[in-house]
């Protein structure tokens, strides 16, 4: 037997539970992988609120974690080699398909991706936890296609997709990011960086804010994790052919558009999930962001870290306070 956290039933964070269930048995197919670190996100908090519809989750009970990094102990008949440190990378997880709040799962090898020596399990956790830079990543080459010398709008720097876009849109090529946040305490504790520039929506709107960034340019393509009224605001503040790809909806998911905004700049506001691409994508995608980690071009920032036992207020702590870093579980304390 082993442990693992599991929702029972919809509701506050009450509802996390603790129980004992059976080590996985894997197929032929697949590989048994220890879980050393599960990621802690959002989108947790929405499958246990039972926001998510029946058609994109399991039955319950449901264990959630969406991402992990582990270490392969049986590599079945096409695995890494037993001690192989791997990424879990794969759609479904914690939704669809029991997810990684637990000590062992028994995975398909292609969901695997082999973590370089030169990183850590801690680096490679935050680099997944909250999918953020997997998402900036494809949004930003396969959807908004952004080229050299762009300017780019990730509201909202203290989420997982915002924080990881400013660090991949300059490795891409482009000039200039800019984010939003609000209250000066907050703007304080962001590291600083020369291509990154953060609106205080509590002291100007987005509109003047990106004006002033751009001298009246506007941006070219916003990766929106927020959703709400930021989708007509993000309209306003694109340039000719620009595009907005909406991610997510904290902020709610009614908005309303000046459909001129799309009509005179000829620009395109496109949705963006992972079902679009196919497994070997997303498995090439974090071989690609793994090897910038481990050449130090990316800097996933670590908030902190739980035992499983602590499920709950590891989810809290990302859903309340929003750290700056990522929050993840340790299966195996």
């Amino acid at each position: 037997m082993m442990r693992a956290v599991r929702v029972h039933e919809f509701g506050g964070l009450e509802n996390l539970r603790i129980d004992q269930v059976p080590r996985p048995t894997p197929d032929d197919a697949e590989v048994l992988i220890q879980i050393t670190r599960a990621g802690v996100s959002p989108l947790d908090d929405k499958v246990r609120n039972g926001v998510l519809p029946p058609s994109m989750r399991k039955p319950l009970p449901l264990v959630p974690g969406a991402s992990a990094v582990g270490r392969v102990t049986d590599p079945g008949a096409s695995g890494p080699a037993p001690g192989t440190r791997v990424l879990l990378c794969g759609w479904g997880y914690g939704t669809k398909l029991d997810g990684t709040w637990r000590e062992e799962a028994a995975v398909p090898s292609s969901h695997l991706v082999p973590i370089p020596e030169q990183v850590g399990d801690d680096e490679a956790a935050a680099l997944a936890a909250g999918a953020g830079y997997l998402t900036a990543w494809l949004a930003l080459t396969e959807v908004a296609r952004v080229q050299p010398g762009q300017v780019v709008l990730a509201p909202g720097i203290y989420g997982a997709v915002a924080s990881a876009a400013a660090q991949v849109a300059p490795l891409l090529g482009a000039s200039r990011v800019i984010s939003t946040s609000r209250g000066a305490d907050r703007l304080a504790a962001l590291p600083q960086t020369d291509s990154l520039d953060v609106i205080d929506l509590e002291t100007e709107t987005l509109a003047s804010g990106v004006a002033r960034l751009t001298d009246g340019a506007g941006v070219d393509a916003v990766l929106d994790g927020l959703g709400g009224d930021l989708i007509g605001q993000a309209l306003g503040a694109l340039r000719q052919g620009g595009v907005v790809v909406s991610i997510g909806y904290t902020a709610g998911t009614k908005a309303a558009i000046d459909v001129t905004d799309l009509i005179w700049k000829t620009a395109r506001l496109e949705g963006f999930l992972f079902t679009a691409f196919a497994q070997q994508e997303l498995a090439d995608a974090y071989g690609t962001l793994l090897g910038h980690l481990a050449a130090g071009a990316l800097r996933p920032a670590i908030d902190r870290i739980y035992p499983l036992e602590q499920a709950a207020e590891a989810q809290r702590r990302v859903v309340e306070d929003r750290p700056i870093g990522r929050v993840f579980l340790d299966p195996q304390a």
